[in-house]
């Protein structure tokens, strides 16, 4: 077996013994949901910088800079606005305490909200997660290039994620984002340097690609900037993942000392990201890697960092890290929509007298369904970079208008929630309908969804809430800062 194959059989025994070691202190719901509400400061960092910098950045984002350059962090530079905000709205929501945004859709809105919010979120979290094991697949066929197929790849990744993420809940997933948060780091800041030598320094990357690599806007327009932009702040701001790992800090100071450390590490991780590509696009320019750019990364982890066995290796843990935030991210995406299931539709109208045990067991049972459900979509899509921008579009005009309303705005109506939900989530899934295709001109069907999606969900959370009348003190009560 290769150094790779055997990085990575040892990230994936370490992940598997890191869940195993949280199984006996997840008892109760809350255990399985949100940690027991028990994670500090250092933890929350880790999980949240390991939930957010997945496959959308190392593959999708590492494509998008591999062909236009640094005008893709035009789409990191979403998700880096979107925290400066939420460092305002961390202590909010862990005041709320709750286990999932349905139940603030709930508590601030109505039921219907909240069974709006659960449909949304399992559109777009499992769309999230397909395209993890999209990237997960491509890494194995590169290590085994002779053994597994990037579809069979896809297969071994469902079920590593499913059988982690089923384990024992946050409590497992939030621990694992430790390990993993940490060896992505050190590895990419190690190697972005090495790499850019061996290209023969940073001169000889800018002298082998066009000028454009190295502009704000590059060869991209302002609105195909917006549309990487808007789709990844909002994500970032009505984030179920991100609100989950709130509900489980400590405290609310723990909530805002976390954010600090987040926008630090992303900032740094998704500027390295895209440098990365940068450099593996002077490096690499044709062959196989051109024909499948989402794979920069690992490839340049295996074919540029050749040598001694100091840079063998270091390669290897770089490849490691990859598939291991892969992993990370699949947990958490997979788990969100899990807990959806259980805490907002089966012990909310099913079982609401259910037992810590029998929701501990159909917890599970979601996770496995979930995961499933994830390798069906990605079995029926190759880009990455296309993928994560239709979920992060579902999330941020269904969801995040409402969400962000329930916290900031007073004048917000359970009617105005309802129809922005429901005309978020069906103009995201419309927009690439034969229908809208055929009947909307050419030069608006062939933009992103975004836009459209965004200004009409805005429109009628903001004109249905005026027409109706305002929300009690008793709904506002918990929202207050």
């Amino acid at each position: 077996m290769s150094l790779y194959g055997i990085v990575v059989g040892i990230i994936v025994v370490t992940l598997l013994a890191v869940s195993l070691s949280r199984l006996r202190a997840t008892k109760t719901k809350a255990d399985y949901l949100v940690a027991g509400r028990t994670l500090p400061a250092a933890v929350l960092v880790f999980t949240l910088l390991s939930s957010w910098v997945g496959s959308g950045s190392l593959l999708g984002g590492a494509e998008n800079a591999y062909k236009h350059g640094f005008a893709a962090l035009w789409q990191g530079g979403g998700g880096w606005a979107g925290l400066l905000l939420i460092y305002f709205i961390a202590p909010r929501a862990r005041k709320f305490a709750q286990f999932t945004i349905p139940d603030l859709l709930e508590a601030r809105y109505n039921q219907t909200a909240r069974v709006l919010g659960v449909i949304a979120v399992l559109f777009a979290y499992t769309a999230i997660t397909s395209y993890q094991l999209i990237g997960g697949g491509d890494i194995l066929h590169l290590i085994f290039p002779d053994s597994i197929s990037n579809i069979g790849g896809r297969y071994l990744i469902a079920g590593f994620v499913i059988v982690f993420t089923a384990i024992a809940g946050m409590g497992s997933v939030a621990y694992m984002d430790v390990v993993i948060g940490s060896l992505a780091t050190v590895t990419m800041l190690v190697a972005l340097p090495i790499l850019i030598h061996v290209a023969g320094g940073w001169s000889a990357v800018h002298a082998a690609l066009p000028a454009t690599h190295f502009q704000t806007f590059g060869d991209i327009s302002g609105v195909q900037a917006a549309e990487l932009f808007l789709p990844t702040c909002l994500l970032m701001l009505g984030n179920q993942s991100m609100y989950q790992k709130f509900f489980s800090a400590k405290s609310q100071r723990d909530a805002s000392r976390a954010v600090v450390g987040w926008i630090i590490g992303t900032v740094i991780l998704e500027t390295v990201i895209a440098a990365l590509a940068v450099t593996g696009s002077a490096l690499f320019p044709t062959g196989e890697v051109s024909q499948h750019p989402r794979e920069i990364l690992a490839f340049s982890a295996m074919h540029g960092l050749q040598g001694s066995g100091a840079l063998q290796l270091l390669g290897a843990l770089m490849m490691g890290a990859i598939f291991a935030k892969i992993i990370s991210t699949a947990n958490n995406y997979l788990f969100s929509p899990a807990t959806n299931l259980v805490n907002d539709v089966f012990v909310r109208y099913i079982a609401p007298t259910a037992g810590d045990r029998v929701v501990l067991l159909v917890s599970r049972g979601m996770v496995v369904l979930l995961g499933l459900w994830s390798l069906w979509q990605s079995l029926g899509t190759e880009s990455v970079l296309a993928m994560s921008l239709y979920a992060y579009t579902i999330y941020a005009a269904a969801l995040t208008p409402v969400i962000l309303s329930a916290f900031f705005w007073k004048r917000a109506t359970a009617a105005g929630a309802v129809a922005s939900i429901a005309i978020g989530t069906v103009v995201t899934i419309g927009w690439d309908s034969q229908f809208v295709k055929h009947t909307l001109p050419p030069m608006l069907a062939q933009r992103d969804a975004i836009l459209p999606a965004l200004l009409m969900s805005v429109l009628a959370l903001v004109v249905i809430s005026l027409l109706t009348p305002p929300p009690s003190a008793a709904q506002l009560k918990p929202f207050e800062g």
